[in-house]
């Protein structure tokens, strides 16, 4: 399970290098949607290229099968990209990562207290609560 945290935690890396990768290219070309379209087009031909190396290239053939509301992933992708994108250049890379915890922290609360979108419910616990406090704490402080 910890190689599986180390993972995630790099992947959380990832997204703090990201969101000031993204503005650069965003001032380069002067607009940050475009640069945010840039960024998930190299994405997207990334994973393809993984998908098909990994022989799973059969996989997309399923879409059209698929439930409409199961694409909306890549339309929240899209949002967050934009935000990041928009917002780290006067926010600064530590107050966005912390608002984005902070969001993400508080859907994820929601989504394990109904169990929404097929996942198992789970207790919202008083620690859970101080968890995302503590990162409420942490956007505050970030702007002193």
């Amino acid at each position: 399970m910890w190689w599986i945290i180390l993972a995630v935690v790099l992947g959380g890396a990832a997204i703090s290098v990201q969101a000031p990768i993204n503005a650069a290219l965003g001032r380069e070309l002067g607009a940050p949607v475009p640069a945010a379209a840039v960024s998930f087009g190299v994405g997207f031909l990334v994973l393809m290229a993984v998908a098909l190396v990994q022989g799973q290239g059969a996989a997309f053939l399923k879409l059209t099968q698929v439930p409409a509301w199961t694409l909306l992933g890549g339309l929240l992708g899209a949002w967050y990209v934009f935000t990041a994108v928009w917002g780290v250049s006067s926010l600064g890379v530590v107050t966005l990562v912390a608002a984005l915890i902070l969001g993400q922290m508080a859907a994820a609360l929601l989504i394990d207290a109904t169990g929404a979108l097929g996942m198992a419910v789970r207790e919202i616990t008083p620690t859970r609560l101080a968890a995302a406090g503590l990162v409420a704490a942490g956007l505050l402080l970030s702007r002193l």
